[in-house]
């Protein structure tokens, strides 16, 4: 049986970017998922993923997403282009205020040298006319930042990993992490094999408090709905005239993205309280009601997509933690057993930087990021700090 340097559970954009990394330093690693990859049910996958650097007050995030950002340009450059910077609306349905995210947003980014224009209900209908300035009245347009191509990063990331020598092991779903002694030896899988490492990452999204039953009480699994719509001007929803927004979203959850031209779709998702789902047990399902809120939701904000044809949905599920931050570290009573989950729906915008993270995490380097992802007691009254999220 071959014995891996690390042996890393689950091929989303946590596992492929800390499997690339960890090779690029020169250890032997075996990354093992249920397949195909990307898997049609990964929350890594669907067409794109939003890039923002705006996350309220919090310096850190956006000090991660400036770096993130210019490894994105670097894989532009590698991949093809994955990332289009074609920027980003966020507007309100009121005057911008201090506490707001937008309002704090806005703040953060002037203060960091960044140059957002901001937008009063004259400039939303000169520049962006798909929007119903009479109801969003505020906000501003930020031109760095953008959308991945999610599906596509996850299969470049993976041909990357081949290529370059991780062991990739398809169809293989991990039911059991071996522990003897305190130490992890390695996994069982339903399939019936064992695998055997050093070290052990388990980066298995809304399977992970499955695999760990210590974090169930500070993670879940929840289920929120993705639109894929046919949009009827294509012209009106594309850029520069429609960019990737978000839409009051503390307030309403809604964010979505310009008319793709490869799906010929406009997506639009919520980014809000979803449904609380187990990973295997429950199906994921866009149900009438949300197809109703979403309706709703067009009627006020974009009247040329109200009745505009649902060609795709899907439940995209996030590894939720109680207060919405990534949890990427060592376990404090096993050896050789790294967690990097946790992304709580906002994670995959940081994907040129979270390999680097979960690597320096899996070798116990020094990371003046890593603090705030660390193994953390939380309780049941711990609140969600994302800034961007609807918390109903």
């Amino acid at each position: 049986m071959t014995t891996y340097d690390y042996l890393i559970i689950g091929a989303g954009i946590f596992g492929l970017t800390a499997a690339v990394e960890l090779n690029m330093r020169g250890h032997s690693v075996a990354l093992l998922d249920p397949g195909p990859i990307p898997h049609p049910l990964a929350a890594s996958t669907d067409i794109s993923k939003v890039v923002r650097m705006e996350y309220g007050a919090d310096e850190q995030y956006m000090a991660m997403v400036e770096q993130a950002i210019t490894g994105w340009h670097e894989w532009n450059m590698r991949f093809g282009m994955v990332y289009h910077q074609i920027g980003v609306t966020m507007l309100t349905r009121h005057e911008l205020e201090p506490g707001d995210y937008e309002y704090e947003s806005l703040l953060l980014l002037i203060k960091r040298g960044h140059h957002p224009d901001r937008l009063e209900p004259d400039d939303i209908r000169r520049r962006f006319p798909a929007w119903n300035a009479d109801v969003y009245v505020d906000g501003f347009y930020h031109a760095r930042g953008g959308y991945a191509e999610s599906g596509r990063v996850i299969e470049a990331l993976a041909d990357k990993a081949d290529v370059e020598g991780v062991t990739l092991r398809a169809g293989r779903t991990v039911n059991e992490i071996v522990v003897k002694n305190g130490r992890c030896q390695g996994v069982h899988t339903v399939e019936g094999e064992t695998f055997s490492a050093g070290h052990v990452i388990v980066a298995a999204g809304a399977w992970t408090h499955i695999l760990l039953p210590e974090l169930a009480g500070v993670m879940q699994a929840s289920g929120h709905p993705v639109f894929h719509l046919k949009a009827p001007d294509r012209y009106l929803f594309s850029p520069p005239k429609f960019v990737v927004f978000t839409a009051d979203i503390t307030r309403s959850g809604w964010y979505g993205f310009p008319y793709h031209p490869d799906e010929r779709v406009v997506k639009i998702a919520n980014h809000g309280v979803g449904q609380t789902l187990h990973p295997a047990e429950d199906e994921r399902l866009v149900t009438v009601e949300d197809e109703h809120t979403l309706r709703q939701f067009l009627a006020d904000t974009f009247p040329a997509l109200l009745d505009a044809p649902i060609v795709y949905t899907r439940r995209c599920l996030y590894s939720d933690t109680l207060d919405e931050h990534f949890w990427i570290d060592r376990h404090p009573e096993i050896a050789g057993l790294t967690v990097a989950a946790g992304g709580s729906g906002h994670a995959f915008k940081f994907a040129p930087i979270l390999g680097g993270l979960i690597a320096d995490a899996a070798e116990g380097f020094a990371n003046e990021w890593l603090p705030k992802f660390a193994w953390r007691n939380l309780t049941p009254e711990t609140a969600g700090e994302e800034p961007a999220r609807f918390h109903g």
